[in-house]
């Protein structure tokens, strides 16, 4: 019987005992000791904070070169989105930046740390944007120096790998909380949404599971307001199938991306780092996305559509650019770093089934373009 008639005749199509199965492996995956299996990466975010009890009069602090669900979120549960800018390099949340932002902007009372308007700041949100994680080991340390919980937004990282020292970290497993998405896109991608939250606290566990189904523990009883986070067991099913296939997919996606380097490397376009390859190898870098940046952005997009190659702008306005974020008071030119990199960004194809020819033809029509 296969997997997808196995729930069928099951009947259990919410949770259940495929749900719990995912959870047992990408907790185990990830270095994390709980997974609490969701309906999306975004709800799994959202799950995180209401369980964290993230609300009015908090602010939480995060990138504005990212998916538009990891500072929505914030605003949905009611706090702030606090944004500082990117690392011009890894395109990450830069730490320096905010060991700026905390010693200059915010105070450290007893009741915790507080911006200049009088935000509680709660939590710092990286995210690991393309496949790359950000130094985790860094931010860690200065998390724990400003008692802020660190909550991974882990959603296009899923087997990425960080150093501190001689021990590796694992994506979403270093912070309070971390969170996945099994969006159809991504390098472990549903038939449909689905996410997970990965947690090592016992506690908080157990709250997110009961926060995802209403807030009811037990049945009809209500301690919590919850909401409707839960995972269907038929995209559970089709993701324990496709998982042993994971880290063969990511390391011919790292392949793909090995071939793009050597091969553009000396049109003088900015390509993509690998500043953990010494430490973690292929899995410093699990590649969900390979994303170029040249000023000639739109044309180069315009001529590759035109050979019939897709590509994709990732993101091409930042979120403190955004019409519905104008309410937070921010400016163009608050951050520059994040403005000029979205002007400049260019996808490029880059998926397990892409074939060598393939491959082949993208690289040839983009050194055609800068040579013409």
């Amino acid at each position: 019987m296969s997997d997808l008639a196995e729930v069928c005749e099951s009947q259990a199509f919410i949770l259940g005992p495929k749900v719990i199965e995912l959870e047992e492996r990408i907790a185990t995956f990830s270095g994390a000791e709980f997974g609490i299996g969701t309906s999306s990466g975004t709800d799994a975010e959202l799950l995180i904070l209401m369980a964290l009890g993230v609300g009015l009069g908090d602010a939480v602090i995060t990138t504005p070169f990212t998916f538009f669900a990891t500072a929505s979120t914030i605003v949905r549960v009611g706090a702030k989105p606090l944004f500082v800018d990117i690392d011009p390099v890894t395109m990450n949340l830069s730490v320096p930046k905010l060991r700026q932002f905390l010693e200059k902007e915010c105070v450290s009372h007893d009741s915790g740390v507080r911006t200049r308007e009088g935000l509680r700041v709660r939590a710092v949100v990286p995210v690991h944007l393309f496949g790359s994680c950000c130094d985790l080991a860094e931010l860690r340390r200065l998390c724990n120096e400003w008692k802020l919980m660190l909550i991974e937004d882990a959603a296009q990282s899923i087997g990425a790998l960080a150093p501190d020292g001689d021990t590796l970290l694992k994506a979403g497993s270093v912070g309070i909380a971390g969170f996945f998405s099994f969006y159809p896109t991504k390098n472990l991608g549903a038939f449909g949404d689905a996410g997970m939250v990965v947690t090592n606290e016992p506690s908080l566990a157990k709250k997110l599971r009961t926060v995802r189904n209403h807030g009811m523990e037990p049945k009809y009883y209500h301690e919590v307001v919850g909401g409707n986070f839960r995972m269907d067991a038929l995209q559970a099913a089709v993701l324990i199938r496709k998982f042993k296939y994971l880290e063969n997919w990511s390391q011919r996606r790292w392949d793909i991306a090995q071939r793009y380097h050597s091969e553009l490397m000396e049109l003088g376009i900015g390509l993509p780092v690998e500043p953990f390859y010494e430490s973690c190898g292929w899995r410093g870098h699990i590649y969900h996305q390979f994303v170029i940046r040249t000023a000639r952005r739109d044309q180069l997009q315009a001529t590759l559509n035109e050979a019939g190659i897709g590509t994709e702008v990732y993101y091409p306005l930042p979120l403190h650019e955004q019409q519905c974020f104008r309410s937070l008071g921010y400016q163009t030119g608050d951050f520059p770093v994040a403005e000029q990199t979205a002007k400049e960004c260019l996808a490029l194809p880059i998926y397990p089934e892409l074939t060598n020819d393939e491959q082949a033809l993208v690289i040839l029509r983009i050194r055609e373009f800068f040579r013409a």
